[in-house]
C-alpha cells in the first residue's frame, strides 16, 4: 500500500509563511519550557490554589500532554515532513527553554539528563511522521491512532488493577486526543476498542507511576 492512499499530503505553504510557523512553533517551545521550569523551581504550597488541586507540576512532568502536543502538531501538519520539523522544533525549543533557565537563573545544569532529553527529540520527528497518517484512512491509521490513544488512556486511567482515575488533568488530555482522532463512527468503535488493548499491554508491561 502507498502511504499517499493512506493520506494524501497538501500543497506546500508558501515559504514565508512556512518560516513563520516554523518561528512561532519554536518560540511557543521555548515559552513552554521556561514556564515548565519555573513550576518546578516554586515550591508546591506557593502555587495558587487551584494550581494545587490539579496537581499542574506532576501533569507536566509526566508524558500524556506532551504525546497530546506532538500529535496535534503532527495531524494538523500539511505534509508528513512538515509534521516531522514542527515537533523537532516545538521539542528543541522546550528543552532549549528549559535547560537555559536551569544553567543561567538556577545555576544548575544536570547534563545526564539534557542529553537524555535530546536524544528523545531527535527521534521525535520520526514519531511525528508516523502520527500525521494517524488522520487518514484504511487500517494503518486506524492502528496508529488507537495507539496513541491507548498510550494517553493508559495515563488516565489505571485498568489493570481494577479501574482507577489517576489524574483528572489527563483524562481531559485523553478527551481532547480522542476528539482529534474521531472517525466515521464504525471505525472510531474498532479505534477505541484496539485503544483499551494497547493500554492494557501497555500497564502491564510498564507499570503506571503518578
Amino acid at each position: 500500500m502507498k502511504l499517499d492512499e493512506i493520506r494524501e499530503p497538501q500543497k506546500n505553504s508558501l515559504n514565508r509563511f512556512r518560516l513563520l510557523i516554523c518561528f512561532g512553533i519554536l518560540l511557543a517551545g521555548a515559552t513552554i519550557g521556561v514556564i515548565q521550569k519555573l513550576l518546578d523551581a516554586v515550591a508546591f504550597n506557593e502555587l495558587p490554589g487551584i494550581l494545587q488541586s490539579l496537581d499542574i507540576t506532576n501533569y507536566f512532568g509526566r508524558f500524556a500532554i506532551w504525546i497530546l502536543i506532538g500529535t496535534i502538531l503532527s495531524v494538523y501538519a500539511r505534509r508528513p515532513l512538515h509534521a516531522g520539523i514542527n515537533v523537532f522544533l516545538f521539542f528543541i525549543g522546550m528543552l532549549a527553554g528549559y535547560y537555559i533557565y536551569c544553567n543561567y537563573v538556577l545555576h544548575f545544569l544536570p547534563k545526564t539528563y539534557m542529553m537524555m532529553w535530546i536524544a528523545v527529540a531527535c527521534v521525535s520527528p520520526i514519531m511525528a511522521i508516523v502520527c500525521w497518517y494517524a488522520k487518514g484512512e484504511e487500517v494503518p491509521a486506524i492502528i496508529i491512532s488507537a495507539v496513541i490513544l491507548g498510550v494517553l488512556f493508559s495515563q488516565a486511567f489505571l485498568i489493570t488493577q481494577g479501574f482507577y482515575v489517576t489524574h483528572a488533568l489527563e483524562v481531559i488530555t485523553w478527551i481532547v486526543g480522542v476528539c482529534i482522532l474521531y472517525r466515521k463512527p464504525k471505525e472510531f468503535v474498532i479505534e477505541m476498542v484496539l485503544s483499551i488493548v494497547v493500554a492494557f499491554v501497555y500497564q502491564m508491561f510498564i507499570p503506571y507511576w503518578g
